[in-house]
């Protein structure tokens, strides 16, 4: 037992190590650069709004209100009472938004850092009747995030929900979610056919948060806990060996991104060991290695890695997870 425990240590150990010479690859220096916006909180303006604010409303926030409907449909969602409630538990639960700003100006800094071009949006809270598909919105000049999804994953809005979708409507998960909207702003994969390319897509995004929101963990960033993200290190050759056995890379199956890929509460190999404890979209976990891997063995800028194609990716990359003894 003794000799397992100083394994299991000795492990955990290089797996810390190797995640902070990660983390520190990724850092630059964005301390001298300026990103000035502040959190419109509309979801505290509409839900303490009177219908006599609606005209103002509309002028500050046109986007937000759709010609669709005439002014009797917003005025009838102020006096909703799902609506009203909405209000008072986002309110209660972001009474401010200090730390979240602290992070998302990190974001901000580090795509500015990149991207000369970047300029800093208009960032604005709302609530969406908790529409956990859409829980952030990103375009050039507008972020939108709906609060609602955020409560932690223990709040009552979020009964009847699976525990994998629960487990990331929390407040840290905010800049994550925004890192990769605009992650897929830039990346675009023509052909998305067989398994390889589903995961270096992902692992295209992975990358690019690598870059982006550096202060966050490698679970963070790929919405993992700590437990998930060990359990993926440490299996990460067994994963490798069953997905090449099987030959799964440049299978077509349509079943595989649903096994391996999309969001589910376990990755599903089919062997009853394995699912009970590996974590859902491992597809994702190991083609963000496969990227990491292209980009350290190959003279390329990550520019053009975003473009280029994932089979040729994984040729170069030399790709090869270590045994865990």
């Amino acid at each position: 037992m003794l000799k397992k425990i100083v394994v299991l240590f000795i492990g955990l150990t290089f797996l810390i190590s190797c995640e902070d010479d990660e983390k520190n690859a990724n850092i630059v220096d964005v301390s001298n650069i300026e990103v000035n916006f502040d959190i419109e909180r509309f979801d505290k303006i509409f839900g303490e709004a009177t219908p006599a604010d609606l005209p103002k409303l509309k002028e500050t926030f046109p986007f937000l209100f759709s010609t669709r409907f005439p002014d009797e449909f917003w005025i009838s969602q102020m006096e909703d009472s799902l609506q009203q409630q909405l209000h008072k538990e986002t309110t209660k639960t972001f009474s401010s938004l200090s730390k979240e700003k602290v992070e998302i100006a990190q974001l901000f800094k580090h795509l500015k850092y990149y991207n000369s071009y970047f300029k800093t949006p208009r960032v604005i809270t709302a609530t969406s009747s908790v529409d956990y598909r859409n829980k952030v919105i990103v375009t050039d000049s507008i972020v939108l995030i709906s609060l609602d999804t955020y409560l932690g994953e223990k709040h009552f809005f979020y009964e009847g929900l699976q525990l994998y979708l629960k487990a990331n409507m929390k407040s840290e998960q905010i800049v994550v979610d925004l890192a990769t909207k605009y992650a897929e702003k830039e990346i675009f994969q023509l052909k998305r056919k067989t398994l390889l390319d589903e995961m270096v897509y992902y692992g295209k995004l992975l990358a690019y948060k690598d870059r982006v929101i550096p202060f966050k963990t490698n679970a963070a960033k790929i919405s993992y806990t700590e437990a998930q993200y060990d359990w993926a290190k440490v299996n990460e050759e067994n994963i490798w060996r069953y997905f090449i056995e099987r030959e799964l890379l440049f299978s077509t199956d349509a079943k595989l991104p649903n096994q391996f890929i999309n969001p589910a509460p376990f990755s599903k190999f089919y062997l009853e060991e394995i699912d009970a404890e590996s974590p859902g979209r491992i597809g994702r976990y190991l083609g963000w290695q496969i990227v990491k891997s292209y980009l350290k063995n190959n003279e390329v800028s990550f520019d053009k890695m975003l473009k280029t194609d994932a089979e040729t990716i994984f040729n170069l990359s030399k790709y090869k997870p270590e045994p865990n003894e």
